[in-house]
């Protein structure tokens, strides 16, 4: 329920300055604009700088948010929605939108990247050692790392285990993870900046991951001004607490009223 009041000419100025910076209003902020105009006035000022002084294409912000929105470690739907839209106003094509989303899922691997180092000291620990740098690869898993680093062109050491243990499910992943590249609606850079957005946000902090990411998009062009727009970008997740949380507050206060 929306129950913010019309803006004064103060919060309708803080509007106008959003909308002309950002592009877009959503009912989401009414509230937040009623309730603390300084909070919004700060937050907008934080959320527009790459927006006033960035280097990446609106259409390429506007697939961070919806990156990091959508990631499994975030699932922030509203955010998913309202950037998708901006983003189609930017000229995405549904293609580049679809290729986003691939791009998000693929987070669940780091269960696997995280806990298999684990899972072989473990094993070492209780005598059990599975020898992991003594293993040979087999014809099958060979050619299971080849086509991996033919479709996504880098192979990083904490995928070996894997690789080792359960050629299979690699396989599976690498069919998965390589789709986005196969669609090839988006440039490789920007794939991979995509990656350091979701490995990168405060829902998830894979370092690892961030590191592998920032190289490979290094190396496909990226540049330092690039990159830091991304992680600023990412950085600003944090006002979801505001925005998923003000309308609680308003209907609770309400009822506080109400009450009374």
């Amino acid at each position: 329920m929306n129950m913010a009041k019309k803006p004064d000419a103060r919060r309708a100025k803080l509007k106008r300055d959003f909308i002309k910076c950002r592009g877009y209003w959503s009912e989401m902020w009414d509230g937040v604009l009623e309730l603390s105009p300084e909070y919004f006035k700060a937050y907008s000022e934080l959320s527009s700088e790459p927006w006033k002084n960035g280097v990446l294409a609106p259409k390429v912000k506007e697939f961070v948010y919806i990156a990091i929105d959508a990631a499994t470690t975030h699932l922030y739907n509203a955010g998913t929605r309202i950037h998708i839209a901006n983003a189609l106003r930017h000229g995405a094509t549904r293609d580049e939108l679809m290729e986003v989303l691939m791009i998000a899922s693929v987070l669940g691997i780091h269960t696997m990247t995280d806990s298999l180092p684990i899972m072989t000291e473990v094993l070492a620990a209780a005598g059990k050692d599975p020898k992991l740098g003594e293993r040979k690869l087999s014809a099958r898993q060979k050619a299971i790392k080849e086509a991996f680093i033919r479709n996504r062109g880098f192979w990083p050491a904490v995928f070996d285990p894997i690789l080792h243990f359960s050629p299979g499910f690699f396989k599976a992943y690498t069919d998965l993870s390589s789709a986005p590249w196969k669609l090839g609606a988006l440039e490789p850079k920007v794939r991979e900046l995509l990656y350091v957005a979701i490995d990168a946000s405060t829902t998830h902090l894979y370092n690892a991951g961030t590191r592998t990411h920032m190289t490979n998009a290094v190396k496909y062009g990226a540049t330092l001004e690039e990159i830091m727009e991304v992680l600023m970008l990412t950085s600003c997740i944090g006002v979801h607490t505001i925005t998923e949380s003000v309308p609680i507050l308003m209907e609770e206060l309400a009822k506080h009223e109400a009450a009374k």
